[in-house]
């Protein structure tokens, strides 16, 4: 039995109307292409993502900062206490097979740094825009989208491309 793609959302967690909307349809059309939703599992982008996963009757895994369950969003239908505070911005990235970020603050910044650091491809939606020197001049791995329906086909094509390389390597 294959395990479902698993797509982490990341961005803000306060709720802004514009962002929450695109974080709302990412976690919809993640939802209708089988895939489970991993994410913050608290407020602002991570509630709407989830929301709009579980509206469209998908899973959402929330891994929280703190240590108690009960301070999820009501939409997470699996949630992983880690008691870690902002560390557990690498759990939700090494979660997924790929990343997206919807907006964001510096914890979103946070994400994508631990995802490109582990590999995954982060796609960015009305996010952080990243640019250094040399080779980093257009950061590698990191793929601007217009719309969550492009971003979310982004993700799951480079969360397949990972799935079939780890594959090939066993």
């Amino acid at each position: 039995m294959t395990r479902p793609l698993q797509i982490s959302v990341c961005g803000a967690g306060r709720s802004d109307p514009e962002l929450d909307a695109l974080a709302a349809a990412v976690g919809a059309a993640i939802a209708d292409a089988g895939a489970i939703l991993v994410c913050g599992g608290r407020d602002g982008t991570m509630a709407a993502a989830a929301a709009g996963a579980r509206d469209a009757g998908g899973e959402v895994i929330g891994i929280l900062m703190g240590d108690e369950p009960a301070e999820a969003n009501e939409n997470c239908t699996h949630v992983v206490a880690t008691g870690i505070g902002q560390a557990r911005n690498l759990a939700v990235v090494a979660s997924g097979d790929a990343v997206i970020a919807v907006g964001g603050e510096w914890g979103t910044l946070s994400e994508i740094a631990f995802a490109r650091r582990l590999g995954r491809v982060v796609v960015t939606l009305d996010s952080w825009e990243l640019r250094g020197r040399g080779a980093m001049a257009t950061p590698p791995g990191i793929e601007p989208a217009t719309d969550p329906v492009e971003a979310v086909s982004r993700a799951l094509s480079a969360a397949k491309a990972r799935r079939r390389e780890a594959t090939s390597r066993q």
